[in-house]
């Protein structure tokens, strides 16, 4: 019951971030482009990178630690969903280039930035 709790935790304080930090850079930057799922996707994929890193796999069950911080806090505040919409947005509304730039640019810097979180996190050799 205690794993429960912790995921519904961090879930709630991640998608608050999420939520917040979105509108921020919607209004800052305009809706033309998702910056805001875009910043939260990869940010997201650095802390998860740094978390990975520093706390390791969780072979045997995850700790307590994993589940509120990573499974709950940044499954949260990370989104596929909000991406996926908004890149089939961008399509249908005839910004193929954009929606295209939005795929690569959320896969390919969040698997940088996973790596960097890694790296920070001083696990690799």
């Amino acid at each position: 019951m205690m794993s429960f709790l912790l995921v519904a935790l961090g879930g709630a304080l991640g998608g608050m971030g999420r939520f917040a930090i979105s509108n921020l850079l919607a209004k800052k930057y305009g809706q033309q482009f998702p910056w805001g799922t875009l910043f939260v996707n990869a940010s997201g994929a650095l802390a998860a990178g740094w978390l990975l890193g520093t706390l390791g796999f969780p072979e045997h069950g995850a700790s307590s630690l994993w589940l509120m911080s990573v499974t709950g806090l940044l499954g949260g505040y990370t989104t596929v969903s909000s991406f996926s919409l908004q890149t089939l947005g961008l399509w249908r509304n005839g910004h193929s280039i954009s929606a295209l730039i939005n795929i690569i640019a959320t896969l390919l810097l969040g698997l940088c930035l996973a790596y960097v979180g890694w790296l920070l996190s001083g696990s690799l050799p």
